[in-house]
């Protein structure tokens, strides 16, 4: 499985598309990482701030054709538990969560985010690319993003780059073998019980205004099951509510 580094390119998600179209056969588990993006985006084209050659930006193939369109969200799940299973094992972070649908938390800040593109044929996914970048070794964040923080801000310690992504990539592969494995179920009861602000009534707010509710549950396709104080459940798809922070 190859690992290509880019010193500079406007996207590691476009590059892979590129090869993918350039080349007949891209292997499993390819992963493409920069020093710096000049086009990083996140979901729902936000931008992504990363400081030059500070930062893990990459973006990782999988073939899953063998899970069925219905199920993609399956996909999320694995790439958001493998970066919380690779910061814990590898930077030994506590206190990590994902925040619905994938962006990964450390207490009340964003580590880590990603954008995922899937090409379906038919019922199946022909391929997959998980777009990730997680804040690892910058020290001062200059956009005006509400609430970035670092390994390093939180650890005081500095990561060898290139040894990180060959971590990153063994944690994310581990979870999807569990989907190789067919062991869905514990797939999402592992995200379910990482999820941010999982117990307890939180603000939220979506086109009728602000409220307080409690996560009830995830549905297998993604849909977020909202419960306010008197028992109304409230499901969202991704963008119709946001989290008060």
């Amino acid at each position: 499985m190859e690992i290509i580094y880019l010193e500079e390119t406007n996207s590691t998600n476009c590059y892979m598309n590129q090869l993918l179209t350039e080349k007949k056969r891209v292997e499993e588990g390819t992963l493409v990482w920069t020093g710096f993006q000049t086009a990083g985006r996140g979901q729902s084209q936000n931008k992504w701030e990363s400081e030059k050659n500070k930062n893990l930006t990459f973006s990782l193939l999988l073939l899953p054709d063998f899970i069925h369109v219905a199920d993609q969200f399956l996909l999320s799940q694995i790439a958001a538990l493998g970066v919380v299973d690779f910061l814990s094992s590898f930077c030994g972070l506590t206190d990590l969560s994902i925040k619905w649908s994938n962006d990964i938390y450390w207490r009340d800040k964003k580590i880590g985010g990603m954008l995922i593109e899937n090409l379906l044929s038919g019922h199946s996914i022909s391929h997959t690319i998980l777009g990730i970048g997680i804040n690892v070794n910058q020290i001062k964040f200059e956009s005006d993003a509400p609430n970035p923080v670092s390994v390093r801000q939180i650890n005081g310690t500095g990561y060898e780059l290139n040894l990180a992504v060959i971590e990153v990539r063994k944690a994310i592969l581990s979870r999807y073998m569990q989907l190789l494995r067919d062991e869905k179920a514990q797939i999402r009861k592992d995200y379910f019980n990482c999820l941010y602000r999982r117990k307890g009534y939180f603000g939220y707010k979506d086109n009728s205004g602000e409220f307080s509710a409690r996560i009830k549950d995830i549905y297998n396709n993604g849909l977020l099951v909202l419960e306010t104080g008197n028992g109304e459940e409230r499901v969202y798809a991704f963008k119709e509510v946001s989290f008060i922070l």
